[in-house]
C-alpha cells in the first residue's frame, strides 16, 4: 500500500510521502532490520521506542513530521488520539497481523486507509503451536520443571509423567481455516495426526482451499463448536481479536473438552476469559499453554 502511494506521488511529480514508524524498536529490537526498501519509497522516519504511552507525544510526533503514513507495531492507537492526527495522514499500517490495535472505524470515517502484514508470521506462529503440541505430548514442560527443582526421579526410578505419540490423535483448530491455522493443520497431518477438525462459519472449506480435498480434515460450523471440543486431544485457537471473539473462550468451552486434552493459544490473549481459564487449569480440567498479553478480560 505504501508503494502505491509512493508511485502515485511520483506520477504526479510530487515529493515522496512521509512515513513515520512510531515505535520502531518494537520491531527492530536488535537494530538488525534493513529499512532501505521503505527508505527508497518514502521519506522515512523512525521513533526508537518500544511503545508510545503518552497520547500527546504520539500526536506531537505525527504533527512534527506531517506524516502521511503512520506505522505501528503491537501498539494501541486510541480512536480519540487518532482523531487528533493532522489531515496529512492517509494510511495507518500495523507492522504485524490483526487490526485490534488500530481504530479502523475512526479511520474509515476520515477516509484513511488501514492495512497490516497478514502473512509475515504465518510459519513462525504455526511452528510455535506445533512446538507446544509436541512438548505436551512428552510432558516436556513438566520434565524441565522437575530438573529445575533438582528433582531427578525420572532418571533414578520409574518414569512418573505421561508420554504419548501424536500420531493417531485429533487436533481441533478453532477458527483454523485461515493462513496460520491451515499451516498448523498441514504440519499436524505430516506428523501423522489422525484427524484435524476446523471450526468455520461455513459448513465446508472453500473448493480452492489447500485442505478442501484432504480426507483427514473435517470442517465443523462454529455453531457446533462443542463437537470439535469434545473430540479433540489438542485444541488450538486461531481466531482474530475483535468484538465478536473477545472473551468468548472460558469455562463453558473448557468443560466440553476431554479431561486429558491440551489447550494451546497462539492468538490474542484476551480471546480467553482469563479467570475462568485459570480456574480450569487449577481444577485440572486440562493442561494449558500459550502466549498472553498483559491485559485480560476478567
Amino acid at each position: 500500500m505504501a508503494s502505491k502511494i509512493a508511485a502515485a506521488a511520483a506520477m504526479e511529480g510530487r515529493r515522496r510521502p512521509v512515513a513515520l514508524f512510531l515505535n520502531a524498536s518494537r520491531l527492530d529490537y536488535d537494530n538488525k532490520l534493513d529499512f532501505r526498501k521503505i527508505q527508497e519509497l518514502c521519506d522515512f522516519h523512525r521513533h526508537d521506542t518500544d511503545y508510545v504511552k503518552d497520547q500527546d507525544e504520539m500526536v506531537a510526533l505525527v504533527e512534527k513530521y506531517q506524516a502521511e503514513i503512520v506505522i505501528t507495531k503491537e501498539m494501541i492507537m486510541p480512536a480519540e488520539t487518532f482523531q487528533r492526527f493532522p489531515t496529512s495522514v492517509k494510511l495507518l499500517c500495523e507492522a504485524g497481523t490483526g487490526f485490534n490495535n488500530i481504530p479502523v472505524k475512526a479511520a474509515r470515517e476520515r477516509n484513511v486507509i488501514v492495512c497490516n502484514c497478514p502473512t509475515y508470521s504465518t510459519d513462525a506462529v504455526a511452528h510455535l503451536a506445533i512446538t507446544y503440541l509436541m512438548n505436551f505430548s512428552c510432558s516436556m514442560f513438566d520434565q524441565q520443571r522437575m530438573l529445575w527443582e533438582k528433582n531427578r526421579d525420572n532418571f533414578t526410578g520409574p518414569f512418573t509423567l505421561p508420554l504419548s505419540e501424536i500420531n493417531g490423535k485429533t487436533l481441533g483448530l478453532v477458527g483454523g481455516a485461515g493462513k496460520i491455522g491451515t499451516k498448523v493443520a498441514e504440519i499436524a497431518l505430516a506428523l501423522g495426526m489422525d484427524r484435524v477438525l476446523i471450526s468455520s462459519r461455513s459448513p465446508k472449506l472453500p473448493d480452492d482451499h489447500v485442505l478442501a480435498k484432504e480426507s483427514r480434515v473435517q470442517c465443523i460450523q462454529s455453531s457446533d463448536l462443542d463437537q470439535l471440543l469434545s473430540q479433540s486431544d489438542y485444541v488450538s485457537l486461531h481466531t482474530p481479536l475483535n468484538d465478536q471473539t473477545r472473551g468468548t473462550f472460558g469455562r463453558a468451552q473448557i468443560s466440553k473438552m476431554k479431561p486429558s486434552a491440551f489447550l494451546i493459544n497462539t492468538s490474542r490473549g484476551v480471546r480467553i476469559v482469563l479467570l475462568l481459564f485459570e480456574h480450569g487449569c487449577r481444577m485440572s480440567l486440562l493442561s494449558c499453554s500459550g502466549t498472553w498479553k498483559t491485559s485480560f478480560v476478567a
